[in-house]
């Protein structure tokens, strides 16, 4: 069985579109589950502070993951694409993402 690690970035909503987001997160598409999941997600949540309209991800994967292929997949693009209208995105759409650092883990 594979390790995995955890990582946490955060990302940041347009004013107003905490519920879009979350209704397109509710119908996430079937393809990009599944590609995440063969990519070596294992599991993946945000959160949302509805105040500063920041976005916190916690996403644990195997550390053999292929997730830095992403940006070039197809689905990833198209779903980047999708949701560049409700939130901050770099030039190729994918959302900016800033690393969170590990302060505390209690096990």
């Amino acid at each position: 069985m594979s390790q995995t690690e955890t990582v946490a970035f955060r990302m940041r909503l347009h004013e107003g579109q905490a519920d879009e987001y979350q209704r397109r997160h509710d119908a996430i598409w079937p393809e990009l589950d599944a590609l995440l999941r063969e990519s070596g997600v294992v599991e993946y949540r945000i959160f949302l502070d509805e105040e500063t309209r920041a976005l916190f991800a916690v996403l644990t994967r195997r550390t053999d993951h292929t997730l830095d292929a992403l940006p070039d997949h197809p689905i990833m693009k198209r779903w980047w694409a999708m949701m560049a209208d409700i939130m901050d995105t770099n030039a190729d759409q994918s959302p900016v993402q800033v690393p969170l650092r590990e302060v505390f883990r209690m096990q």
